[in-house]
């Protein structure tokens, strides 16, 4: 996750600037070209060193504790079936292939999506380009069905389209194919003396960020040559933006079988935080507070504390206003219901989030 925002923001910064024939920066006087040659060496052999630890350190560990994650073209029986089953009524009617030719230009893909690219033999002439999107609605980790008690078999979404590809190109002969996914350009480029409306702006930039250009090709590295050149055209990037994948594109999605898997003998057991014994009525509670300041060390110490504290200000008649920070919020975030609760009750509330 955090080489994917490396990638899409700093990264995508010294390309443009490398793009703009800017001069050297910073104090090391290297141009964004050196710094960019730089930064390849790195994160090659830093993904080199990620799938080297996944295949020959993870993979056996899990097969030792019985928890397999298979390729599709692997899969017999019982979990043959569920795959063909799954791929007829779940996934292949949510797919829409595209064969690249004059009439069907490349697609507009959006950053960090999952596809499969497959060389394509039609009937006559050369070979072509095809392209589909694993879509994010599906867990792209599935889980199969147990057959023997105490073992879990997972098998990759892109996995089983692929397996299925000859079905999806009716028509083509499949020569080769391989799951692949592009990293664009996600930088906010916002002018803020010009912008007549900074919100609106904003909303415009974070658009485009779904749309910038690719600074990244990951692609399995298994694809053949002619695969690799063919993207590599398509999104003018250079030998050294295209990273293979010595196994799933994209290894955060592994973290699936943590959460499925219900092995908390294979776990860090949970950690509790320990609660503050405050008084909760907040005339008691700002009396404790004008006592002394309160330190909370998070996460050993429980957050509770602070959603405790916004709770009782947004009830307490003697509060008047809220004024605060958010660094960011989740989807039912318990301090913006409390500050919704303290607006309702005719608080003035201000946030900046």
């Amino acid at each position: 996750n955090n080489l994917d925002e490396f990638f899409e923001v700093r990264v995508a910064g010294l390309q443009q600037l490398h793009a703009d024939n800017s001069p050297a920066t910073g104090p090391d006087g290297l141009t964004p070209a050196e710094q960019l040659r730089r930064i390849a060496d790195k994160a090659h052999a830093l993904v080199h060193v990620q799938y080297r630890c996944w295949n020959e350190e993870l993979l056996p560990a899990l097969a030792q504790e019985r928890i397999h994650l298979w390729e599709a073209r692997e899969l017999k029986g019982e979990h043959l079936a569920f795959i063909k089953k799954y791929w007829r009524e779940e996934l292949e009617p949510v797919l829409t292939p595209i064969v690249i030719d004059p009439a069907h230009p490349f697609p507009r893909l959006l950053n960090k999506a999952l596809c499969i690219a497959a060389l394509l033999q039609p009937g006559r002439g050369q070979p072509v380009l095809g392209v589909v999107t694993v879509p994010r609605a599906l867990p792209r980790i599935l889980r199969l069905p147990e057959i023997r008690e105490g073992s879990c078999h997972f098998v990759t979404l892109a996995g089983i389209v692929n397996f299925h590809l000859g079905e999806l190109f009716n028509g083509y002969q499949v020569l080769a194919s391989a799951p692949f996914r592009i990293t664009r350009n996600s930088e906010l480029y916002v002018n803020e003396e010009e912008a007549d409306n900074l919100l609106e702006e904003i909303a415009q930039q974070l658009e485009n960020r779904r749309k910038g250009d690719v600074v990244r090709l990951e692609i399995e590295s298994t694809a053949p040559d002619q695969v690799v050149q063919l993207l590599r055209e398509e999104f003018e990037l250079d030998p050294e933006d295209v990273y293979l994948a010595e196994g799933p594109v994209n290894l955060n999605r592994v973290m699936t079988i943590y959460s499925e898997v219900k092995r908390p003998d294979l776990k860090y057991p949970s950690f509790t935080p320990v609660e503050r014994n405050l008084p909760k009525a907040p005339e008691a509670f700002f009396k404790a507070l004008r006592s002394g300041d309160l330190l909370l060390h998070h996460p050993y110490e429980s957050f509770s504390t602070v959603i405790d504290f916004i709770d009782m200000a947004a009830v307490d008649p003697k509060v008047l206003a809220i004024k605060q920070t958010l660094y960011r919020t989740g989807d039912d975030s318990q301090v913006v219901q409390a500050l919704i609760r303290a607006a309702e009750n005719n608080k003035e509330v201000t946030v900046l989030v």
